[in-house]
């Protein structure tokens, strides 16, 4: 019954129906915030919604009977848990402000589509990567808004008057965002401007930035090699317990063979 049971849980089809299922169940969570549709169907779209809800709990149930404790050794099967426990909280008295945790239903995707996992686990392995990138994106603004500051204070005092609206201002001259009108005072009064602002948007932007999507992109590309490194391990199990199959039919073969043969033997000629 267990086998049975885990093998429905891991297959195709239960996949994919549990995909459409949160699919759905995102629309329907946009639909309730949507006041003009509430009143027209606040009454089908509850259904559909519990509904929803109660094919997710029936999922997690089925899950944690096929693998037992095995189920919560797994942080996707916590989180799928977690999300599922929300979703039966009432919605009045004390719980109401964990309602609005329903919407993590929609990241049920990520643990259920196998290739968001791994840009998700990629993710995580760019963290230490990332935190020394973002540490060196740091010093390069603070130092960018500290010599900003004694260059341009009298210049501009709106965006480098002080230390605080250096930094400011060097962040959004980072970030790309109208940074042409933060340098336009300075630059109509200091031409040469250019020439700093111009080497900080190439540091802190076209190689500093670029240095996130590089880790990114390594990242993910080792998390592929992983996946297909386990995939051909599973591919090898399957392939083993095969063989071992093949063998102990041709084994049960053989042994008919011989006890055919020997029936023969002792029949009157």
């Amino acid at each position: 019954m267990i086998e049975r049971v885990r093998r429905l849980v891991e297959s195709g089809p239960f996949q994919w129906t549990i995909i459409g299922v949160i699919i759905v169940n995102a629309v329907i969570l946009g639909l309730e915030v949507s006041p003009g549709w509430m009143e027209r169907y606040e009454s089908e779209t509850n259904v559909v919604g519990w509904v929803t809800v109660g094919i997710f709990v029936v999922e997690i149930s089925l899950r944690i009977f096929a693998y037992g404790l095995r189920f919560f050794r797994g942080g996707w099967n916590l989180f799928d848990f977690f999300v599922v426990a929300i979703a039966v909280i009432p919605g009045a008295g004390s719980y109401s402000v964990l309602r609005v945790l329903r919407v993590l239903r929609v990241l049920r995707l990520l643990s259920t589509v196998r290739s968001m996992r791994r840009v998700v686990a990629a993710m995580v392995a760019t963290v230490p990567g990332m935190a020394s990138i973002a540490a060196l994106l740091a010093m390069l603004i603070y130092i960018g808004a500290v010599v900003a500051t004694q260059l341009f204070r009298s210049t501009d005092e709106e965006h480098f008057g002080s230390l605080a609206a250096s930094l400011r201002s060097m962040f959004q001259i980072t970030t790309g965002d109208d940074w042409a009108n933060v340098i336009a005072p300075t630059a109509a009064e200091h031409p040469w401007s250019y020439v700093f602002f111009v080497v900080y948007i190439v540091l802190a932007t076209y190689i500093v930035l670029n240095l996130f999507i590089a880790v990114a992109v390594e990242a993910l590309e080792k998390e592929a090699d992983e996946d297909r490194e386990e995939l051909r391990h599973e591919v090898d199990e399957v392939e083993q317990a095969v063989d071992e199959s093949t063998a102990a039919i041709l084994a049960a073969l053989a042994d008919l063979k011989a006890q055919v043969t020997a029936l023969e033997a002792r029949l009157p000629k």
